[in-house]
């Protein structure tokens, strides 16, 4: 039998050839790990299987520590620096790997639960096979998001156990075509008895007892020394050896005091001369070298719940007489006799295992043949073929899905031909006498926070959408209210208008900011234009006017295009305003004017970075040109946009909006989280108003894209919408939706909704307006 772990198959399959470029996730050596020792052999063992394949490992360094890498590591990730993973995407998209192979363990990746390598999961463009080191029973409920969502990414995951498919079904609600039982592999070494070993390392004619990996207290290791003086009453010359450095975590957090304390144990038990501590990260053939040697291998883990154990195959698999705790992974491997199980914690019930077994060598080399025999199936050679057949299988899977999903997102909103209908349940239960709460603790309204202008602005700006044709209105009695929030909010002494109120009706300031002014001025001109009350139309035209004086110092490019957007509807109703159609054409001609001074090649946009309410900026220009016929507008309000939409569009083809998990500056790539409808809705507004001024069927494919955000063709492929009463969660964290439903996000829904329903319902061709549609929601060929 050939020895070494790099055995090549004798046949290799026809569909592994397929298979030209792979890579493998996870800790590597020479960081001193079970996840970099395991990621590193089945590495090698699927580079030996099938040499034609171009395969690599992308590394995870923890807390910026450096390792010497062999060149098989490609790209190494700062745990805790979301942009590495998200270059780590870029690299392996561009490199066009055809699968890759997660390992996943809690604790090697950044965020809480490991969270961050979403970031780097849902950019992928291939099939990920996620192997699964750790599967918990009773996961925190991050713990549960995380994992539950890196298993809906993966389209296979592979664990090492039964106990863990169990899990993963029961758990997680993984369905069972999707999970793998592939055995820890280990290397393909010749059976062999331990007198040889035992001589070259110094220990010949003793019984050795070994129990190997990185030192730490779930070991259990106090139990087998203390178990150590019932052993040497039938064997006084039996040696335990530990081999093993302390875990390098424990080190940094509190040095040797572990290893130190196993020390002194040994030595108030009278066995110090009998238990040998190697303090030492050996490589694979020490470590074959030092199991070879033993007589009986012990593995006395405190925690039931380990899954897997790297050390505990390798012995299994050298042939050795093991004894154990009965942790998940060593209950089925050693059970029928294959090995000893014993309780945990229990020094007696231990020693006398150990001592069994070195005291009957007939029982003991019967133990050894019959786990080397059941262990050839398990050599990392017939692994490699699995995990290439799981490669294969997820490959197939994946151009099958990537199909289905692009004729879901060719029409995302119909149900046998029938828009989706707006749905005001869930807005009227945050409304009050006295306006629109501003938040939720899920579904429910949180008076805590209060009111905000901002919210109430927008949702009067959907009671006038919701006059359009073919919609529900709101009631009068709700659009009055809101209206009269909007006028409450309004202060003569500043020219402005508040932001903030509390629950108790009190105002935190005499102005609020230039962005809600902005939006406020935005609602009032749409009233002006299109409520379905000729007296609110009136009130709103008299309220915009005496608001506008106060816009033409203000410094915020936002501002400036909720601005803009207002005195579009208020022009078209209000004519010969010389103020108004001044002002329009000094933000217009701003927002040129910084669009120029920092727009290069490849960053064409207004600022530095990308914050919120971004796609406004262009939509503002876009809006005006058409209105004024000034084409600068339109040209710089179009270019902006194009170049925005490269910034929101996942690897997958999904939309996937700035992130608002600390915005960019430095012209840096957007954040992916956390995303939010109110830009969706910003985008959605924006390429539709592209779509009218140039006819491009790409915006009205962005547009319905970007609505599908909302649905669930999103990084995450969860729905943020209850159809049923018009809510919409908050946004999409890294590792799950945020389940509380505010107004702005309800807003911002329902009003992209009616916007895609009347794409919908008029198709390209155009509509007669109704009186309560804006020309903006028109189709125009």
């Amino acid at each position: 039998m050939a020895s070494g772990v790099g055995v090549a198959l004798s046949k290799t399959p026809a569909s592994m050839t397929q298979l030209k470029r792979i890579a493998f996730i996870g800790n590597s050596l020479p960081r001193r790990c079970g996840i970099a020792t395991f990621t590193t052999d089945l590495h090698s063992a699927i580079r030996a299987s099938s040499p034609q394949a171009n395969s690599c490992i992308v590394a995870m360094n923890d807390d910026g520590r450096v390792y010497d890498y062999p060149a098989d590591v490609k790209f190494q990730i700062d745990n805790d620096v979301v942009a590495d993973y998200e270059r780590a995407a870029t690299f392996l998209n561009t490199q066009k790997f055809d699968v890759v192979c997660l390992q996943h363990e809690f604790g090697i990746f950044g965020g809480e639960a490991g969270a961050h390598v979403l970031a780097l999961l849902t950019r992928l463009e291939m099939p990920i096979v996620t192997t699964l080191h750790t599967v918990l029973s009773r996961p925190s409920p991050i713990q549960h998001d995380v994992l539950r969502r890196i298993i809906d990414l993966s389209s296979s995951v592979v664990v090492m156990a039964q106990k863990a498919r169990e899990l993963l079904q029961v758990v997680y609600g993984t369905p069972d075509e999707k999970i793998e039982v592939i055995p820890h592999g280990i290397p393909d070494v010749p059976f062999a008895a331990p007198d040889l070993a035992k001589a070259k390392l110094g220990f010949a004619g003793k019984p050795v007892i070994l129990t190997f990996g990185l030192l730490s207290p779930n070991k259990g290791i106090e139990v087998m020394i203390n178990a150590m003086p019932l052993i040497m009453k039938s064997q006084p010359d039996a040696v335990y050896v530990v081999l093993g450095a302390t875990h390098p975590n424990l080190v940094r957090r509190e040095g040797e005091v572990y290893r130190e304390s196993l020390i002194a144990r040994a030595r108030a038990l009278g066995v110090r001369d009998n238990v040998v501590f190697l303090d030492q990260f050996v490589d694979q053939a020490s470590l074959l070298a030092f199991i070879s040697m033993c007589d009986v291998y012990v593995t006395p883990y405190l925690n039931e719940m380990q899954m897997t154990s790297g050390t505990l195959a390798y012995s299994f698999g050298l042939g050795k007489a093991v004894v154990s705790t009965p942790y998940w992974h060593a209950s089925e491997l050693l059970a029928e006799g294959r090995g000893v199980l014993v309780p945990s914690h229990d020094p007696t019930a231990i020693g006398a295992a150990v001592a069994g077994l070195l005291t009957d060598d007939d029982r003991r080399q019967a133990m050894c043949m019959r786990a080397y025999a059941d262990s050839r199936s398990m050599i990392w050679a017939r692994a490699a073929e699995r995990y290439h057949t799981v490669f294969q299988r997820a490959r197939q899977k994946h151009r099958i899905d990537v199909i289905a999903n692009l004729d879901k997102r060719a029409s995302p909103l119909r149900d046998e031909g029938a828009p989706l209908m707006a749905q005001t349940n869930h807005l009227l239960s945050m409304c009050d006498d006295t306006g629109l709460l501003q938040h939720a603790i899920h579904s429910i309204p949180d008076r805590s926070h209060g009111y905000c202008i901002d919210d109430n602005a927008r949702a009067l700006l959907l009671a006038c959408t919701l006059g359009a044709h073919g919609e529900h209105a709101l009631s009068e009695k709700l659009t009055s209210r809101l209206a009269a929030f909007v006028q409450h909010a309004w202060n003569p002494a500043t020219r402005r208008f508040r932001n903030f109120m509390t629950y108790d009706r009190v105002w935190l300031e005499e102005s609020g900011s230039e962005d809600s002014h902005g939006r406020t001025m935005w609602a009032l001109g749409e009233c002006t234009r299109n409520s379905t009350s000729p007296s609110r139309q009136q009130w709103a035209a008299g309220l915009f006017d005496a608001a506008l004086t106060s816009i033409e110092d203000f410094k915020s490019p936002r501002a400036w295009a909720f601005c803009l957007l207002g005195l579009d509807a208020y022009c078209s109703v209000v004519k010969n305003n010389l103020l108004a159609e001044r002002l329009r054409r000094s933000l217009a001609g701003k927002l040129i004017s910084i669009l120029e001074s920092v727009e290069t090649e490849d960053w064409v946009w207004f600022e530095e970075g990308l914050t919120y309410d971004n796609a406004r900026l262009p939509q503002a220009l876009i809006i005006t040109g058409m209105s004024t016929g000034i084409s600068a507008y339109t040209k710089a309000g179009l270019r902006s946009l194009r170049w925005l939409m490269t910034q929101q569009t996942g690897a997958s083809g999904v939309f996937r909006p700035v992130g608002t998990e600390g915005f960019t500056d430095m012209r840096k790539a957007p954040r992916l989280f956390d995303q939010q409808p109110l830009e969706a809705t910003a985008t959605i507004s924006a390429c539709l108003a592209a779509w009218r001024v140039d006819g491009e069927a790409k915006w009205k494919a962005d547009a319905t894209r970007a609505f599908s955000w909302f649905l669930g063709h999103n990084d995450l492929s969860v729905s943020l919408v209850d159809q049923e009463t018009g809510s919409c969660r908050d946004g999409l964290h890294a590792d799950r939706a945020n389940e509380n439903r505010g107004a702005e996000s309800a807003v911002s829904y329902l009003l992209s909704l009616v916007e895609i329903r009347q794409i919908n319902r008029f198709g390209e061709v155009s509509m007669k307006l109704s009186p309560c549609l804006s020309p903006e929601l028109a189709v125009v060929d």
